[in-house]
């Protein structure tokens, strides 16, 4: 028979409240890092300083996307690009992936290398470039490319606006390719 509540010890009300804001808040959170396809990884700014957690993953290339300094681990020889933008619906994302795609297409090509996409919380801004990727070399449509990356990464949640702009990126690749066809 369970015990009534009233016989169990009292609970310290802020303790509690620590322990479960805690363990929502870490239930939230995406994990460290994501190896979304082989040798392509999206995590947060913290795994992004970690030299071990680099080393553990055998990253060789890290692109940014966040303004302000990121302190890489100078002991590791890592080829790094930083985009500077912030995670607001109205940031302008769309300009910079371009040189993001071919950041990331370099990288692949060098037998070993692997990629860390970053951001603060590894959940909009990286992902959004991971799926600006996504479309301009595997060919799948935004949404598509937003749901492949969720399936696999807890936590990826690319804001709205940059998922707009992954439909204009998406539109001007389109247009690219139609011109090349023609001429």
């Amino acid at each position: 028979m369970p015990t009534p509540a009233h016989a169990l010890p009292p609970l310290s009300t802020k303790r509690h409240r620590a322990q479960t804001l805690s363990a929502l808040s870490l239930a939230s959170l995406p994990p460290p890092a994501t190896e979304i396809l082989p040798r392509l990884f999206i995590s947060d700014l913290h795994t992004a300083e970690d030299a071990a957690a680099l080393r553990a993953l055998g990253i060789t290339h890290v692109l940014s996307a966040l303004p302000g300094p990121v302190r890489l681990p100078p002991a590791l020889a890592l080829t790094r690009y930083q985009v500077p933008v912030h995670d607001t619906p109205f940031a302008e994302l769309a300009a910079h992936l371009p040189a993001c795609t071919a950041f990331i297409d370099a990288a692949l090509r060098e037998p070993g290398a692997r990629v860390l996409v970053h951001c603060a919380m590894g959940a909009s801004r990286s992902v959004s470039v991971v799926c600006a990727w996504l479309v301009a070399r595997a060919g799948l449509e935004p949404d598509a490319a937003v749901r492949f990356v969720r399936e696999r990464r807890c936590g990826a949640d690319p804001n709205p606006g940059f998922v707009m702009q992954l439909h204009e990126y998406a539109a001007s690749l389109r247009a690219a390719a139609n011109a090349n066809a023609g001429s």
